[in-house]
């Protein structure tokens, strides 16, 4: 009952003056997902693909794409380049796909894009926040944060908020992670801010304790962490295990309930992150889709939850309004506008950038265990 409530509910505040749509029946409508099912981001592709079917549910009970169904297939990445270049060609190959949202790291969509552009194939990377992402061509398209605005805001949280002095890096050793990093120095030099240690890592790294020692021996007083949720939980153990106990600002791509199982209590000595979205959000448009997604899994949302339903709608809006074809959806984001979003409120697109026009995000920190949000020293 409880989320067939949230589902009317939700319908009724995204389509306004709706009062009952007919159940989507006939051919599918497909959307190709390309991501992390299995291997280390598996977590980031379970939520993803709670957030599609709970989005895919809402489309069809208010009668889908003019009567057809909507539906995805969602091949498994791993968020390997090789990988999602495979995926993306099979998915060029298939007309009945008619948009793609995907892959999870900015690396492994980079990879794919120029097949995803030969093809005339919308790429929607909905997690991939890569200065360049969007620049790969016109159909690349994104509704996440660009790490340009990303890196200034998590240094003006660690500089001005939380009034570090010194900066210590530790990334991740990719084409994400090495951009990520060199836009934390430009924003830490505005800021005549010193960075006394940059450090990267391999992904498949387990034991960073001789990086953490160097890092360490610098003697910062706070570290920018810049990583996503299984290495920087290690990181943040062997930090502790190592005596370190600097504050640690880490890139939202951190922000999962995994953070919290693997750091353990290690996470409960300053941990600060940003996020797009978070379940205790007031707004009724998040406060409606947590109530939900809680009644269909028994659990929060995190926010990659929260951008896979967005991504999903994305596409639904797109093929309902435009209609179920590559060149149409591919025309209709440059002029589309207020699509609705359970991180942004209304979403509209940059045609010039490809990108979600006025992004927002929220500054947590981790306290007895769970994310909450900042309220100040």
């Amino acid at each position: 009952m409880q989320r067939r409530q949230f589902l009317a509910s939700l319908a009724l505040a995204m389509t306004p003056g709706l009062v009952r749509a007919e159940e989507a029946t006939g051919e599918p409508v497909l959307i190709g997902v390309s991501g992390p099912l299995t291997g280390q981001y598996a977590q980031y592709g379970a939520q993803w693909k709670r957030g599609f079917d709970l989005a895919v549910e809402h489309a069809n009970a208010q009668g889908g794409v003019k009567g057809r169904k909507l539906a995805y297939v969602f091949e498994d990445s791993q968020s390997d380049p090789r990988q999602s270049v495979a995926i993306a060609q099979k998915f060029v190959g298939n007309p009945e796909i008619v948009m793609e949202l995907g892959d999870f790291s900015s690396a492994a969509s980079m990879a794919a894009s120029p097949i995803y552009q030969r093809g005339g194939l919308v790429q929607f990377g909905f997690t991939n926040s890569h200065p360049d992402f969007t620049k790969g061509g016109d159909y690349m398209w994104s509704d996440a944060p660009n790490q340009a605005d990303d890196m200034p805001h998590l240094a003006d949280y660690a500089i001005q908020r939380l009034g570090l002095k010194k900066l210590g890096i530790l990334y991740i050793n990719g084409d994400w992670g090495r951009t990520s990093q060199e836009l934390m120095k430009a924003a830490a030099k505005e800021r005549s801010t010193e960075i006394v240690a940059s450090e990267g890592y391999l992904p498949n790294e387990k034991d960073f304790r001789s990086t953490l020692v160097r890092v360490r021996d610098a003697n910062p007083d706070g570290i920018i962490l810049i990583s996503y949720y299984p290495d920087g939980a290690l990181i943040v153990r062997q930090m502790r295990d190592l005596g370190m106990t600097q504050p640690v600002v880490a890139a939202g791509s951190i922000y999962s309930p995994k953070f919290l199982e693997i750091a353990g209590d290690a996470a409960n000595i300053g941990i600060f992150t940003d996020t797009n979205f978070f379940p205790e959000d007031p707004r009724p448009e998040a406060q409606d889709f947590m109530q939900g997604f809680k009644a269909k899994y028994g659990m929060d949302p995190d926010s990659y939850a929260a951008r896979s339903y967005d991504a999903m709608v994305v596409a639904w809006y797109l093929a309902k309004t435009f209609g179920p074809d590559r060149k149409a959806i591919h025309d209709g984001l440059a002029t589309i506008k207020d699509i609705p979003s359970v991180i942004y409120g209304r979403m509209s697109f940059d045609p010039t950038t490809r990108r979600v026009a006025a992004p927002m995000s929220i500054l947590l920190t981790v306290k007895d265990g769970r994310f909450t949000p900042w309220k100040g020293n």
